[in-house]
C-alpha cells in the first residue's frame, strides 16, 4: 500500500476522477481518499509500480507526489 499526495482535489467530484484514473491503471485497486488531507491511499493487487498511479492522477489533471505511508 501506498499513498499519492493530490494537489487540488476538493471535492467529491474530484475524488471521482483520481479514483478512476487509479482504477484506468489497475481495475482491482483499493483507493481510500481523504479529501480533507488531499491524499489517496492505494493498495494495488496487480502490483502496478506507483509511479504509473502518479501519472494517472496528473494525466486526469491534478498535481500528484508520493509520500510514505504511515505505519
Amino acid at each position: 500500500m501506498f499513498q499519492i499526495n493530490v494537489i487540488k482535489m476538493n471535492c467529491g467530484g474530484c475524488a471521482k476522477s483520481v479514483t478512476r484514473a487509479i482504477h484506468g491503471v489497475d481495475a482491482s485497486a483499493t483507493v481510500a481518499v481523504d479529501l480533507a488531507a488531499g491524499t489517496v491511499a492505494i493498495a494495488s493487487p496487480a502490483g502496478a509500480p506507483v509511479g504509473r498511479f502518479v501519472d494517472a492522477v496528473r494525466a486526469a489533471g491534478y498535481g500528484a507526489d508520493t509520500q510514505p505511508l504511515a505505519a
